[in-house]
């Protein structure tokens, strides 16, 4: 497959598995299996047609890639976003049978899209749209089969209407159907910090792999909310400095620290980091080749590639995000000496309380946060280390490890049921 600076998601995604086969002798997969984990085993494109406040009706167009049940069920998140392609929800379900599989739970890959922008929606229009959407895909999930959970511009509230449609529709409460919940509809404990969190392990792990530690080092993340917000206050109570972060459309910059109670303060009421008084503002172009030693891309996609890739300075690269670092940088970054630490690994903490969850849930008994975070600690350990050695037993970069690593899984199982 020829690669160029244009390549799309599922191009991409296609790219970095062949990649991953051809560097390694212990990934054993050959051209029939790699054209069989090319492509996910059901995409549903459904339109959901809801009546507005006004009284008039609206078609959303929602999608349902599902890519693997290899390893059973199939997991992960149902977005309300405008911008998507059916091939970019394609390749997100892949890169969730990869993610589950490289931290070892028993979950498959799917991901959910409604184009809809959800801030022009009055809160009885997203609860219509939520459960209209359950109504189009309840025979396709469920406990055992298929269990969604919250993504970008989704939250609990939206995971708990789903459930209640859900469990309406199969005449039975069924806490398990969706995870993300809020603690009231049977939601885990540690679910809002666990992407942080993981993140923060995962990075602590590689650098005691590479004989270093987060104390002292000068951190730059992009975008200041949730998990990226989040990640910022638990590093700096392991010593390290912020001194660069940003929202949408701003960066701050201070080289001797930002104070990120103050940004979570200017967050938590809506507003820029802009408005941020000690330090210097800049706008977002070329942000990502600041001076720093760890960088934490945590907005969108395609955040670093050919363009810019030779510019970066960091000496880690943490991807909090999804696919910020496209396949083509990832190459030059190895060749600078920049370690990135892929997304299928670093930003795994979600999933892992998620599968935690449907755990609780299917056996209706809870676990406190200090319990959660021990699992998500003791997991973690074993799947960094996993992935850093295979990538250097290969000579390579860890997200080939990283990938062969889900892959040889994902066909094990395979096998196994006699699939292939």
């Amino acid at each position: 497959m020829e690669e160029s600076n244009m390549l799309n998601a599922l191009d991409n995604a296609r790219v970095q598995m062949k990649k991953a086969c051809t560097i390694s002798n212990s990934c054993s997969i050959d051209a029939n299996e790699f054209e069989v984990i090319s492509h996910p085993k059901r995409v549903i494109e459904l339109s959901i047609p809801v009546r507005m406040d006004d009284g008039k009706v609206k078609s959303f167009t929602a999608f349902r890639s599902q890519h693997s049940d290899a390893r059973w069920p199939f997991k992960w998140g149902i977005r309300f976003h405008q911008d998507v392609s059916r091939d970019e929800v394609k390749a997100l379900s892949m890169w969730m049978s990869f993610k589950c599989s490289v931290i070892d739970i028993p979950l498959g890959g799917w991901k959910g899209w409604i184009i809809v922008n959800p801030k022009e929606l009055s809160a009885w229009e997203l609860e219509r749209l939520s459960r209209w959407y359950v109504r189009g895909l309840y025979k396709y999930i469920g406990p055992g089969q298929d269990v969604p959970a919250p993504d970008v511009n989704t939250t609990p509230q939206i995971m708990a209407w789903m459930m209640d449609e859900y469990s309406l529709l199969v005449w039975k409460y069924s806490p398990g159907s969706f995870t993300g919940k809020p603690l009231t509809s049977g939601g885990s404990e540690w679910r809002w910090t666990a992407t942080a969190q993981w993140g923060v392990y995962v990075l602590q792990k590689v650098l005691e792999l590479d004989w270093d530690s987060i104390k002292w080092k000068k951190v730059a993340i992009q975008w200041a909310w949730n998990a990226g917000l989040i990640m910022a206050e638990l590093l700096v109570e392991l010593g390290a400095t912020i001194v660069w972060i940003s929202d949408s459309q701003w960066w701050v910059h201070n080289d001797s620290w930002i104070d990120i109670g103050k940004i979570s303060m200017l967050k938590s009421q809506r507003k820029s980091v802009v408005e941020y008084s000690d330090a210097e503002q800049l706008g977002a172009k070329d942000v990502l080749e600041v001076e720093c030693d760890i960088l934490v891309p945590a907005a969108l996609e395609n955040q670093i590639t050919p363009d810019n890739a030779w510019n970066i300075k960091a000496k880690y690269i943490l991807e909090l995000a999804n696919w910020p670092v496209t396949s083509q940088a990832d190459e030059i970054l190895f060749e600078n000496g920049t370690t990135v630490i892929p997304d299928i690994l670093a930003n795994a903490g979600g999933v892992m309380v998620s599968y935690f969850e449907q755990v609780q849930n299917d056996n209706n008994f809870y676990w406190e946060a200090p319990e959660i975070d021990a699992k998500l600690f003791k997991k973690i350990t074993h799947a960094a280390e996993g992935v850093y050695s295979t990538a250097k037993e290969n000579s390579t970069y860890m997200r080939n490890g990283a990938y062969i690593i889900a892959m040889n899984r994902i066909f094990d199982a395979m096998r196994d049921r006699g699939e292939v």
